[in-house]
């Protein structure tokens, strides 16, 4: 009896002992399960946060360069916004004022700018921008005493004159439509640039300034030169000049025309020495210079072998001369008319020296 009672005492404590062990066993199963989630979801999370924290730095960047103006030729205190437009002659403009419905009104400004209105009558407006007009009739409301405090709103319903007459040598001459203002360089680029005539010399007319125009020498580039980009307005006309070209044809190495700009000085010998001298069947002693005058076309003898040893002095140009250096193998050709010699001129290349 007392060994079976023993027997049954070991395998009891023998049985709570693996019990004990299966248990604690769990529950370390448990723990070592858990936090690999618990670290998996804490990274989740820090990810989570830095992607954030990445999406409000690139956010507020994008709100940054939203608000920062736009890099451009054109400063920004210049650019097309509605704010910038200028009123012109024509121009319909919507005129309310805060508190007095019936002052509310769309007015149409007249060809001399002016604009009528009630109780203060006419108001000259063109030339000012929304902005300046309010302030104008804020100013007449608050002197006449109709209104204490007033508080204007102009809208600028239509736009009449909104644009810049660009002619002269330009490929695309015509009116291009213009809200704001813009610079040189940009307007001659949508009339297709220059023409090969064209000279280096630009007239600018200010629609607000007709009696002043603005000449504007051309640099060779325009981007290297701001102080040259001026600015141009709505309603301006824009004028390239043309050059003055010396044509010279004949038995030359390169017949083509001489662009003279700004119609600076060039003589014949020059002229000569740029189409790449005369060929070796030229008569240079039966040369003719073909000029325009007043009364028109006149020919005259031009002597370029006396001219080239310097037995007689060079000759200077005038714009639209005709050199024509005749080939030595017959009269004919040193007689060839005039007519035909302004006909070759026709097709020539021009060239700018």
């Amino acid at each position: 009896m007392a060994f079976g009672r023993f027997l049954c005492f070991t395998l009891l404590v023998v049985s709570l002992g693996f019990t004990i062990n299966q248990r604690v066993a769990a529950q370390d199963a448990q723990t070592s399960t858990a936090l690999p989630g618990q670290s998996g979801g804490q990274a989740g999370q820090n990810d989570a946060g830095a992607a954030a924290k990445t999406s409000a730095v690139f956010a507020d960047t994008a709100a940054k360069e939203s608000a920062a103006p736009a890099e451009s030729g054109v400063p920004a205190a210049q650019s097309s916004s509605p704010a910038q437009l200028r009123i012109g002659g024509g121009d319909l403009l919507n005129i309310s004022v805060y508190g007095l419905p019936d002052f509310a009104q769309d007015v149409r400004v007249n060809s001399s700018g002016d604009a009528y209105l009630p109780l203060i009558g006419y108001v000259q407006l063109a030339g000012l921008t929304t902005d300046q007009a309010q302030a104008v009739i804020e100013n007449r409301l608050r002197e006449g005493e109709f209104v204490k405090s007033p508080h204007v709103t102009v809208f600028l319903k239509e736009y009449v004159n909104q644009s810049t007459t660009v002619t002269g040598e330009v490929n695309r001459p015509g009116v291009y439509p213009m809200l704001g203002s813009r610079r040189l360089l940009e307007v001659l680029a949508n009339a297709g640039g220059l023409t090969t005539r064209a000279g280096k010399t630009v007239t600018i007319t200010h629609r607000d300034h007709p009696e002043e125009p603005v000449k504007v020498t051309l640099p060779a580039d325009l981007t290297k030169s701001p102080k040259d980009n001026i600015e141009i307005f709505p309603g301006d006309t824009v004028v390239v000049n043309r050059a003055g070209v010396v044509y010279v044809v004949g038995e030359v190495a390169r017949p083509s025309g001489l662009v003279m700009d700004n119609y600076e000085k060039m003589t014949v010998m020059q002229a000569i020495a740029l189409v790449g001298g005369t060929t070796s069947v030229a008569a240079m002693n039966n040369a003719k210079l073909i000029r325009t005058t007043a009364s028109g076309r006149q020919e005259q003898e031009l002597p370029l072998k006396k001219i080239l040893y310097a037995k007689q002095a060079d000759i200077d140009l005038k714009p639209d001369d005709i050199i024509f250096v005749p080939g030595s193998f017959g009269k004919k050709a040193a007689k060839r008319s005039v007519d035909s010699v302004i006909a070759v001129t026709q097709g020539l290349a021009l060239y700018h020296p």
